[in-house]
């Protein structure tokens, strides 16, 4: 059953409304959901493979790519001599909030809900976003850096090597297990391929701006406007 609620916010498989306080967790993708943009494409550009690097996480995010971790490998090998002055660069100038992020988490905490930031991209921005907006946990890859400059490699943390759309679901699930919740209790929002691993799992799962493959499966879609239009449908 498809609701559209309203212009370019469709919701579908159940019936609406539901209430904010239905929910104890919401959980985030980075790149192109909390943020307008996808920062190793952005890091790219120092090094003059923005193109190439763009190609491959166009694909990666439509699903068109199987193996998440070997794309983000070949596109951070891209990256190897770019310094930590481009990435400040990034963060500084290219990076904003998307639209209605701010507001969405303010009103999701407000309501006692936790906030979980899980990305496909780096550290380095993941905690700065993470201490802008008061998120209580992230899941992200550490770009290892040898005298100021990207190797083009990443660095194996505690939990395993790369977080694509397996280790997403994975850290929703544990961070659900460690809040006592079932993982009916959460919200899950994302806009690529590898974000439907923990939207599945998710008690609502939601699109943003989303690739094609994402929206169909999303049981809310936002196609206009920002991310605290998910309020229309939870207030």
């Amino acid at each position: 059953m498809t609701f559209f609620t309203a212009p370019g916010l469709i919701t579908q498989g159940f019936a609406p409304p539901l209430k904010l306080n239905d929910f104890k967790l919401i959980a985030f993708d980075m790149d192109s959901t909390l943020i307008n943009i996808e920062c190793v494409d952005e890091i790219a550009d120092a090094a003059g493979r923005k193109p190439e690097v763009a190609a491959i996480t166009e694909a990666a995010m439509r699903g068109e790519i199987a193996d998440y971790k070997e794309s983000l490998r070949q596109r951070v090998a891209l990256l190897k001599g770019v310094s930590l002055a481009h990435l400040e660069q990034v963060f500084q100038h290219r990076l904003q909030l998307n639209p209605g992020a701010q507001r969405l988490v303010e009103v999701c905490k407000a309501s006692g809900m936790k906030v979980l930031l899980v990305s496909g991209g780096f550290t380095y921005f993941t905690d700065r976003v993470r201490d802008r907006l008061g998120i209580d946990w992230t899941r992200s890859n550490v770009l290892e850096i040898s005298e100021g400059l990207l190797t083009g490699r990443m660095l194996d943390q505690a939990w395993g090597d790369i977080c694509d759309g397996e280790e997403k679901r994975k850290m929703l699930l544990h961070t659900c297990a460690q809040m006592g919740i079932d993982p009916k209790k959460a919200i899950a929002m994302g806009d690529g391929a590898n974000d439907l691993p923990m939207m599945g799992v998710a008690g609502l799962s939601v699109a943003y701006h989303a690739k094609p493959k994402v929206r169909e499966q999303a049981m809310v879609a936002i196609d206009q406007g920002g991310l605290d239009r998910l309020l229309e449908v939870l207030l």
